[in-house]
């Protein structure tokens, strides 16, 4: 399998969200609210560990529907944010973090179980999951319009044409949910990996969704000129349309129960 189909090897994209913290807190998209109730809903109890927790966008939504959320991270400049907004995060690569005998009724990972090993990540969370606990991974996919799309992929394939990583489209985000199922099902000891999908949709504006952009994939390491090449000509393909548009977003998730017994 090529590298660039294995993002768990790409340290240097999954380490670089961090560069702007604020930025990328502010401008990601937060989780459908179905999603989080139904989560919370097939976990045995409200103790649940965020991998790749990131500034705890993720994590904020379930401490406000009543969950105890301990994050587990690689950055620590994402950590301290989310520090700063109340959430307990520990530093380290998930497969490789120290437990310290603890366990939690959920693992779940938003926008981030594609930089950890499918198996070995499996694997690690049915080691610290409860019996019965929830193991949950979920993606957004989201399609703009033709006018915004066509001009990223575009000066995308221009600027970077070998970047490890493209517009995180249906397909890619696919083959990440599939990549997790399979390691779920090779790690072993889980209940056949259940699929959800959750439809929903969002408004940017011109300025709103450029923030958006510098926060994705390969364009946190793109040179500043190169960036700023991107974000010209998709700034320009969005005043074609008014300067808005409505993003519509797909989130995919994948979940699978612990057996009784480890």
């Amino acid at each position: 399998m090529a590298i660039e189909e294995l993002p768990h090897r790409l340290r240097q994209v999954a380490e670089s969200f961090g560069i702007d913290a604020d930025r990328y807190d502010r401008a990601r998209p937060s989780y459908p609210d179905e999603l989080i109730q139904r989560v919370i809903a097939a976990s045995p109890g409200t103790e649940f560990l965020d991998v790749g927790c990131g500034t705890g966008i993720g994590a904020r939504q379930y401490r406000a529907s009543g969950i105890n959320v301990l994050g587990v991270d690689v950055d620590t400049r994402m950590a301290e944010f989310a520090r700063r907004t109340g959430i307990n995060v520990e530093i380290g690569k998930f497969e490789e973090w120290d437990s310290s005998g603890r366990s939690f009724d959920a693992v779940v990972a938003g926008q981030a179980w594609h930089w950890v090993d499918p198996v070995l990540g499996a694997i690690k969370a049915a080691q610290v999951l409860r019996p019965h606990g929830l193991l949950a991974l979920y993606w957004h996919v989201f399609d703009p319009p033709a006018e915004v799309a066509e001009p990223f992929d575009e000066v995308l394939s221009r600027v970077a044409p070998d970047g490890p990583l493209k517009s995180p489209g249906l397909g890619l985000q696919q083959r990440n949910l599939q990549r997790a199922v399979e390691g779920i099902r090779t790690a072993g000891g889980f209940s056949e990996p259940e699929e959800w999908q959750f439809e929903w949709q969002r408004d940017y504006t011109r300025d709103e969704w450029l923030d958006h952009l510098g926060t994705t994939g390969q364009l946190t390491i793109l040179p500043p000129d190169q960036l700023a090449t991107v974000l010209d000509v998709v700034g320009a393909g969005i005043d074609s349309v008014g300067g808005h548009f409505t993003m519509h977003y797909v989130t995919l998730a994948t979940a699978a129960t612990l057996s009784s017994s480890k």
